[in-house]
């Protein structure tokens, strides 16, 4: 009889163990996946601020956008810029404009502030005009000087990156955040007598790669409660 009040006991607790986890794992169920955004982030480059601000061969700007669809986001960027060099012998100066548009992987899954690590590509494209003055001294005509002007007036430049970065809230809707970029792949359709130097978006052409760098400041606008 004691033998068959133990058996009874432990077919009890099993069938309760096993119900109470059939139970949770119903509750803890994995919801699905839900791609509709729940914000857009929208901001600005600080060091492009900065340097308009504070470097005189340097004037320009550049709004940053984002939006998720759960763990991936898609990105744009705008931007303009001109620069002027002058070191007596060469005058180069150039202004243009320039966006990219491609998409990031956030790897913070369970941030409940969707906080972001992420690797991305981008494809940027610029259209811009630019100018070069060589200033020469002619030893046959009395030493006078020459100008020789090169320009290229309506030219266009494209290229990708592989971006990375984090993105994280400070306060309420504030988000700040960096984006480093590795350029390549730069291809140019110029229209003068000039190779192009210096492309808006780009950078400096005598590389094969080029690197670029921004901290940026959003305000991200919610869409929707986030589930």
């Amino acid at each position: 009889m004691k033998y068959f009040h133990s058996i009874a006991i432990l077919l009890f607790v099993t069938v309760g163990v096993s119900a109470q986890t059939k139970t949770d794992t119903t509750e803890t169920k994995k919801k699905p996946t839900s791609f509709v955004p729940t914000g857009v982030r929208v901001g600005t480059d600080l060091i492009a601020i900065g340097m308009t601000r504070y470097v005189d061969s340097y004037k320009g700007w550049e709004v940053n956008a984002d939006v998720d669809f759960s763990r991936y986001y898609l990105a744009v960027d705008v931007g303009s810029w001109s620069r002027d060099y002058d070191n007596g012998a060469e005058i180069y100066s150039n202004n243009g404009n320039y966006f990219r548009i491609g998409g990031d992987v956030n790897f913070l899954l369970k941030d409940p502030d969707r906080n972001m690590f992420f690797l991305g590509l981008r494809y940027g494209r610029s259209k811009f005009s630019e100018s070069l003055q060589v200033n020469k001294i002619d030893s046959m005509w009395n030493n006078n000087p020459v100008n020789e002007r090169y320009s290229n007036s309506n030219s266009n430049g494209s290229w990708f990156e592989l971006t990375t970065g984090i993105r994280v809230k400070i306060w309420k809707v504030i988000w700040m955040g960096y984006t480093a970029r590795l350029k390549f792949g730069l291809t140019t359709n110029e229209d003068g007598n000039l190779i192009p130097h210096d492309i808006p978006g780009y950078g400096r052409t005598d590389k094969n790669v080029a690197w670029g760098f921004n901290y940026q400041i959003f305000v991200r606008i919610p869409v929707r409660r986030q589930q």
